[in-house]
Protein backbone atom coordinates (compact mmCIF):
# COMPACT_ATOMS: atom_id res chain seq x y z
CA UNK A 1 0.00 0.00 0.00
CA UNK A 2 2.86 2.39 0.82
CA UNK A 3 4.49 1.46 -2.42
CA UNK A 4 1.16 2.53 -4.28
CA UNK A 5 0.88 5.93 -2.59
CA UNK A 6 4.65 6.66 -3.04
CA UNK A 7 4.19 5.51 -6.94
CA UNK A 8 0.76 7.91 -7.68
CA UNK A 9 2.70 10.74 -5.83
CA UNK A 10 5.57 10.30 -8.17
CA UNK A 11 3.26 9.99 -11.22
CA UNK A 12 0.83 13.24 -9.60
CA UNK A 13 5.18 15.29 -9.28
CA UNK A 14 6.11 14.11 -12.96
CA UNK A 15 2.38 15.50 -14.05
CA UNK A 16 2.45 18.77 -12.42
CA UNK A 17 6.25 19.23 -13.87
CA UNK A 18 4.80 18.26 -17.26
CA UNK A 19 2.11 20.58 -17.53
CA UNK A 20 4.43 23.69 -16.12
CA UNK A 21 6.71 22.96 -18.88
CA UNK A 22 3.76 22.50 -21.31
CA UNK A 23 3.45 26.41 -20.51
CA UNK A 24 6.40 27.19 -21.23
CA UNK A 25 6.81 28.30 -24.96
CA UNK A 26 10.38 27.94 -27.01
CA UNK A 27 11.04 25.72 -24.13
CA UNK A 28 15.09 24.35 -23.56
CA UNK A 29 15.75 22.11 -20.65
CA UNK A 30 19.22 22.15 -19.21
CA UNK A 31 20.12 20.18 -15.94
CA UNK A 32 23.03 21.98 -13.75
CA UNK A 33 24.75 21.45 -10.13
CA UNK A 34 23.03 23.59 -7.21
CA UNK A 35 24.50 23.45 -3.88
CA UNK A 36 21.66 23.05 -1.12
CA UNK A 37 20.76 20.45 1.65
CA UNK A 38 17.29 19.84 2.43
CA UNK A 39 13.65 20.65 1.83
CA UNK A 40 13.60 24.81 2.99
CA UNK A 41 16.49 24.99 -0.01
CA UNK A 42 14.75 23.13 -2.47
CA UNK A 43 11.61 25.69 -1.66
CA UNK A 44 14.11 28.09 -2.09
CA UNK A 45 15.42 27.28 -5.09
CA UNK A 46 12.71 26.58 -6.80
CA UNK A 47 10.87 29.57 -5.94
CA UNK A 48 13.70 31.78 -6.89
CA UNK A 49 14.33 30.84 -9.87
CA UNK A 50 11.06 30.05 -11.61
CA UNK A 51 9.04 32.66 -13.36
CA UNK A 52 5.64 32.12 -14.24
CA UNK A 53 5.37 30.94 -17.78
CA UNK A 54 9.00 32.02 -18.18
CA UNK A 55 11.21 29.28 -16.39
CA UNK A 56 10.98 26.18 -14.01
CA UNK A 57 13.17 24.65 -11.43
CA UNK A 58 13.05 21.33 -10.21
CA UNK A 59 15.74 20.72 -8.17
CA UNK A 60 16.30 17.04 -6.19
CA UNK A 61 18.13 17.71 -2.57
CA UNK A 62 19.81 14.20 -3.12
CA UNK A 63 21.53 14.29 -6.33
CA UNK A 64 21.98 18.13 -6.11
CA UNK A 65 20.66 18.43 -9.34
CA UNK A 66 18.35 20.93 -10.52
CA UNK A 67 16.32 20.44 -14.12
CA UNK A 68 15.66 24.06 -15.88
CA UNK A 69 13.13 24.30 -18.47
CA UNK A 70 12.62 28.44 -19.97
CA UNK A 71 11.42 30.37 -22.63
CA UNK A 72 14.77 30.71 -24.54
CA UNK A 73 13.07 33.79 -26.47
CA UNK A 74 12.39 35.68 -23.04
CA UNK A 75 15.41 34.34 -20.80
CA UNK A 76 18.44 32.22 -20.18
CA UNK A 77 20.12 29.50 -17.97
CA UNK A 78 22.40 31.87 -16.82
CA UNK A 79 19.46 34.57 -15.74
CA UNK A 80 17.49 31.57 -13.87
CA UNK A 81 21.30 30.59 -12.22
CA UNK A 82 22.20 34.41 -11.28
CA UNK A 83 18.53 34.99 -8.95
CA UNK A 84 19.06 31.60 -7.40
CA UNK A 85 22.70 32.66 -6.07
CA UNK A 86 21.12 35.63 -5.27
CA UNK A 87 18.89 33.76 -2.65
CA UNK A 88 21.54 31.94 -1.04
CA UNK A 89 22.48 28.87 -3.24
CA UNK A 90 26.16 28.44 -5.40
CA UNK A 91 25.90 26.88 -8.82
CA UNK A 92 29.18 25.79 -11.23
CA UNK A 93 28.11 29.47 -13.16
CA UNK A 94 27.22 31.43 -10.03
CA UNK A 95 28.29 31.65 -6.67
CA UNK A 96 25.98 33.59 -4.04
CA UNK A 97 27.28 36.74 -1.99
CA UNK A 98 28.43 35.58 1.34
CA UNK A 99 26.41 37.90 3.56
CA UNK A 100 23.43 36.00 1.66
CA UNK A 101 24.77 32.78 2.37
CA UNK A 102 25.51 33.31 6.15
CA UNK A 103 21.35 34.79 6.59
CA UNK A 104 20.77 31.30 5.52
CA UNK A 105 18.80 28.81 8.33
CA UNK A 106 21.51 26.24 9.96
CA UNK A 107 20.10 23.52 8.31
CA UNK A 108 20.61 25.05 4.75
CA UNK A 109 23.86 26.02 4.94
CA UNK A 110 25.52 23.48 2.64
CA UNK A 111 29.74 23.35 2.55
CA UNK A 112 31.23 25.38 -0.30
CA UNK A 113 33.57 24.12 -2.51
CA UNK A 114 37.17 24.92 -1.13
CA UNK A 115 38.17 25.35 -4.43
CA UNK A 116 35.85 28.05 -4.88
CA UNK A 117 36.30 29.47 -1.28
CA UNK A 118 39.94 29.91 -2.17
CA UNK A 119 39.37 31.86 -5.24
CA UNK A 120 36.67 34.22 -4.05
CA UNK A 121 39.16 34.99 -0.86
CA UNK A 122 42.50 35.62 -3.09
CA UNK A 123 40.74 37.74 -6.00
CA UNK A 124 37.79 39.44 -4.24
CA UNK A 125 38.74 43.07 -5.19
CA UNK A 126 39.58 42.32 -8.68
CA UNK A 127 35.96 40.26 -8.58
CA UNK A 128 33.88 42.89 -7.00
CA UNK A 129 35.00 45.12 -9.53
CA UNK A 130 34.16 43.52 -11.98
CA UNK A 131 30.65 42.73 -10.63
CA UNK A 132 30.18 46.65 -10.36
CA UNK A 133 31.49 46.98 -13.84
CA UNK A 134 29.11 44.17 -14.87
CA UNK A 135 26.21 45.77 -13.35
CA UNK A 136 26.98 49.05 -14.75
CA UNK A 137 27.44 47.89 -18.23
CA UNK A 138 24.18 45.76 -17.71
CA UNK A 139 22.24 48.93 -16.14
CA UNK A 140 23.44 51.29 -18.97
CA UNK A 141 22.25 48.29 -21.62
CA UNK A 142 18.78 47.86 -20.12
CA UNK A 143 17.97 51.55 -19.85
CA UNK A 144 19.12 52.38 -23.84
CA UNK A 145 16.75 48.86 -24.40
CA UNK A 146 13.83 51.19 -22.24
CA UNK A 147 14.53 54.88 -23.28
CA UNK A 148 12.08 54.18 -26.20
CA UNK A 149 9.54 52.51 -24.32
CA UNK A 150 9.50 55.80 -22.03
CA UNK A 151 9.97 58.36 -24.53
CA UNK A 152 6.53 57.29 -26.15
CA UNK A 153 4.65 57.00 -23.02
CA UNK A 154 5.87 60.61 -23.02
CA UNK A 155 4.51 61.43 -26.31
CA UNK A 156 1.23 59.86 -25.55
CA UNK A 157 1.25 61.76 -22.38
CA UNK A 158 2.12 64.98 -24.39
CA UNK A 159 -0.82 64.06 -26.92
CA UNK A 160 -3.48 63.74 -24.12
CA UNK A 161 -2.69 66.73 -22.66
CA UNK A 162 -3.83 68.48 -25.98
CA UNK A 163 -6.47 65.87 -26.38
CA UNK A 164 -5.37 64.81 -29.52
CA UNK A 165 -6.55 61.62 -30.14
CA UNK A 166 -5.11 60.71 -33.05
CA UNK A 167 -1.37 61.44 -32.09
CA UNK A 168 -2.30 59.45 -28.92
CA UNK A 169 -3.24 56.05 -30.80
CA UNK A 170 -0.73 56.95 -33.38
CA UNK A 171 2.70 56.98 -30.60
CA UNK A 172 0.46 54.50 -28.32
CA UNK A 173 1.44 51.92 -31.95
CA UNK A 174 5.13 53.50 -31.46
CA UNK A 175 5.61 52.30 -27.58
CA UNK A 176 3.87 48.74 -28.80
CA UNK A 177 6.74 48.05 -31.48
CA UNK A 178 9.20 49.67 -28.32
CA UNK A 179 7.66 46.99 -26.07
CA UNK A 180 8.31 44.09 -28.53
CA UNK A 181 11.38 45.00 -29.44
CA UNK A 182 12.86 44.49 -25.82
CA UNK A 183 15.20 41.92 -24.70
CA UNK A 184 14.36 40.55 -21.41
CA UNK A 185 17.83 38.89 -21.26
CA UNK A 186 19.94 42.11 -21.70
CA UNK A 187 17.37 43.84 -18.36
CA UNK A 188 19.69 44.10 -14.87
CA UNK A 189 17.69 41.35 -12.57
CA UNK A 190 16.01 44.22 -11.06
CA UNK A 191 14.97 45.65 -14.09
CA UNK A 192 14.06 42.48 -15.34
CA UNK A 193 11.85 41.40 -12.14
CA UNK A 194 9.64 44.27 -12.78
CA UNK A 195 9.10 44.15 -16.36
CA UNK A 196 7.83 40.28 -15.97
CA UNK A 197 5.41 42.12 -13.77
CA UNK A 198 4.03 44.88 -15.80
CA UNK A 199 4.74 43.66 -19.16
CA UNK A 200 1.36 41.84 -20.06
CA UNK A 201 -0.61 45.02 -18.46
CA UNK A 202 2.08 47.43 -20.51
CA UNK A 203 0.89 45.62 -23.58
CA UNK A 204 -2.67 45.57 -23.35
CA UNK A 205 -2.88 49.03 -22.22
CA UNK A 206 -0.83 50.11 -25.55
CA UNK A 207 -2.92 48.29 -27.71
CA UNK A 208 -6.31 49.80 -25.84
CA UNK A 209 -5.05 53.13 -26.76
CA UNK A 210 -4.08 52.64 -30.46
CA UNK A 211 -7.77 50.73 -30.95
CA UNK A 212 -9.41 54.25 -30.46
CA UNK A 213 -8.92 57.64 -31.21
CA UNK A 214 -11.52 59.00 -28.70
CA UNK A 215 -9.56 60.69 -25.80
CA UNK A 216 -11.35 59.84 -23.23
CA UNK A 217 -11.33 56.20 -23.67
CA UNK A 218 -7.61 56.37 -24.38
CA UNK A 219 -7.09 58.74 -20.89
CA UNK A 220 -9.32 55.26 -19.07
CA UNK A 221 -5.88 53.11 -20.18
CA UNK A 222 -2.98 55.86 -19.62
CA UNK A 223 -4.14 55.50 -15.82
CA UNK A 224 -2.94 51.70 -15.56
CA UNK A 225 -0.12 52.70 -18.45
CA UNK A 226 1.16 55.29 -15.97
CA UNK A 227 0.91 52.91 -13.10
CA UNK A 228 3.10 50.28 -14.48
CA UNK A 229 5.57 52.95 -15.83
CA UNK A 230 6.07 54.62 -12.34
CA UNK A 231 7.04 50.87 -11.21
CA UNK A 232 9.39 50.90 -14.27
CA UNK A 233 11.28 53.84 -14.50
CA UNK A 234 11.83 53.42 -10.24
CA UNK A 235 14.10 51.11 -11.12
CA UNK A 236 15.83 51.95 -14.18
CA UNK A 237 19.08 54.78 -14.68
CA UNK A 238 16.89 57.89 -16.06
CA UNK A 239 19.71 60.35 -17.41
CA UNK A 240 16.95 63.20 -16.58
CA UNK A 241 14.83 63.54 -13.05
CA UNK A 242 10.74 62.18 -13.65
CA UNK A 243 7.71 64.08 -11.91
CA UNK A 244 5.49 61.92 -10.31
CA UNK A 245 2.33 64.01 -10.36
CA UNK A 246 -1.35 63.46 -9.52
CA UNK A 247 -5.01 64.57 -10.22
CA UNK A 248 -7.21 64.12 -7.57
CA UNK A 249 -10.38 64.62 -10.10
CA UNK A 250 -9.58 61.78 -12.57
CA UNK A 251 -11.25 58.85 -12.17
CA UNK A 252 -14.21 60.03 -10.96
CA UNK A 253 -12.71 61.81 -8.04
CA UNK A 254 -10.32 58.71 -7.24
CA UNK A 255 -7.62 60.49 -8.40
CA UNK A 256 -4.95 59.14 -11.08
CA UNK A 257 -1.28 59.33 -11.57
CA UNK A 258 1.18 60.14 -14.52
CA UNK A 259 4.89 60.63 -14.96
CA UNK A 260 6.08 64.05 -16.45
CA UNK A 261 9.70 65.15 -17.48
CA UNK A 262 8.65 68.18 -16.21
CA UNK A 263 7.95 69.56 -12.84
CA UNK A 264 5.09 72.07 -14.49
CA UNK A 265 1.25 70.44 -14.10
CA UNK A 266 -0.17 69.74 -17.75
CA UNK A 267 -2.60 67.21 -16.48
CA UNK A 268 -3.26 64.62 -19.22
CA UNK A 269 -6.80 63.76 -17.68
CA UNK A 270 -8.42 66.99 -18.28
CA UNK A 271 -6.56 68.61 -21.00
CA UNK A 272 -7.21 73.03 -21.55
CA UNK A 273 -10.60 72.35 -18.97
CA UNK A 274 -8.24 71.76 -16.41
CA UNK A 275 -4.79 72.03 -17.50
CA UNK A 276 -3.14 73.32 -14.55
CA UNK A 277 -5.31 70.26 -11.90
CA UNK A 278 -2.80 68.56 -9.59
CA UNK A 279 0.43 68.31 -8.32
CA UNK A 280 3.93 66.65 -7.82
CA UNK A 281 4.05 63.97 -5.68
CA UNK A 282 7.69 62.83 -6.28
CA UNK A 283 10.92 63.33 -7.83
CA UNK A 284 12.72 60.38 -9.63
CA UNK A 285 16.18 60.95 -9.87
Amino acid sequence: MENSIKILMAMFISMSFTVCNAQIKNSKTETVKIYGNCEICESTIEKAGSLKKVAQVDWNKDTKMASITYDSSKTTKDEVLKRIALAGYDSESFYAPNDTYANLADCCQYERAKKQGDYMSMDHSRMQNAKEEMKMQTAVVGTNQLQEVFDNYFAIKDALVKTDGNTASAKATELSAAINAVKMNKLSMDVHMVWMKVLEELKQDAEHITETKDAGLQRDHFMTLSKNMYALIKVSKFEEPVYYQFCPMANDGLGANWLSKEDTIKNPYYGSQMLSCGSTVETIK
